[in-house]
């Protein structure tokens, strides 16, 4: 006997929304939606979609009307709540346009929770445009299946990081002057991943990150990453450890 396809299809084109969503209900959607929606995929009243709120989870919803500047939808059914993600932050010194953009994409799609750029002293940019890395997360999001958005914290200087840093979260950062395997220093519990800028820390930096209880200096194997590779390795090898990849 034929298996019988799951409903609703995979297929479906995913879009966040940023207003909480609910049985029956009827929203109006303009600006790149509308473009993405009518233009980009060509969809006529009738078509399902899937919502999410980074609130409720996701929502079946069909369209009811589509015009020039404006599309209607109609929200028909819940299909499953927001998700709990691992309690995983990534902290890193931002890197050049492009690569951060990346960067943001894949954590997102890896499974962090929490995202804090860093500013160290040999960090090369030194301003974000968050708007758009925001657009980047939630790019990701639709495109993953992801009902949580990450969370984007701004851009702050190391030292405030680590002066406040919280007793009961593990602090795992990429030290390119050596340390244990992630494997062997990821623990169950609340954690964090620090990676370094493109110069790597400095000793006084260095230092001050050892000092802190949490913290645990983790290598990346033998050869010299890109700090936008090393977090992909990182995040992934947390996630296989400790994440919700088990």
């Amino acid at each position: 006997m034929p298996a019988t396809p799951a409903w609703p299809p995979n297929t479906l084109p995913r879009l966040f929304v940023d207003q909480p969503l609910a049985q029956d209900q009827h929203l109006t959607l303009d600006g790149p939606a509308v473009n993405y929606l009518g233009t980009v995929l060509r969809l006529k009243p009738g078509a399902q979609l899937k919502l999410f709120d980074d609130r409720t989870g996701e929502w079946l919803a069909d369209i009811v009307n589509t015009e020039r500047r404006h599309v209607t939808l109609a929200v028909t059914r819940h299909l499953k709540p927001r998700e709990t993600v691992p309690d995983l932050w990534l902290l890193a010194a931002p890197v050049k346009k492009g690569r951060i953009d990346w960067l943001m994409e894949k954590a997102c799609e890896l499974g962090v929770a929490r995202i804090v750029p860093v500013l160290t002293q040999r960090t090369i940019v030194d301003r974000l445009n968050r708007d758009r890395l925001h657009a980047h997360l939630v790019e990701a999001a639709e495109q993953c299946g992801r009902t949580a958005l990450p969370e984007l914290a701004e851009l702050t200087r190391l030292d405030v990081v680590l002066k406040s840093w919280p007793a009961d979260r593990q602090l795992l950062f990429a030290d390119e002057t050596g340390g244990i395997s992630l494997a062997l220093a990821a623990r169950p519990g609340p954690a964090a991943i620090l990676i370094g800028p493109e110069g790597g820390f400095t000793d006084a930096e260095r230092d001050a990150i050892r000092a802190l209880d949490p913290a645990t200096a983790i290598t990346l194997g033998p050869r010299i990453l890109r700090a936008d590779t090393a977090m992909a390795a990182a995040v992934a090898l947390w996630m296989a450890q400790i994440g919700d990849w088990r």
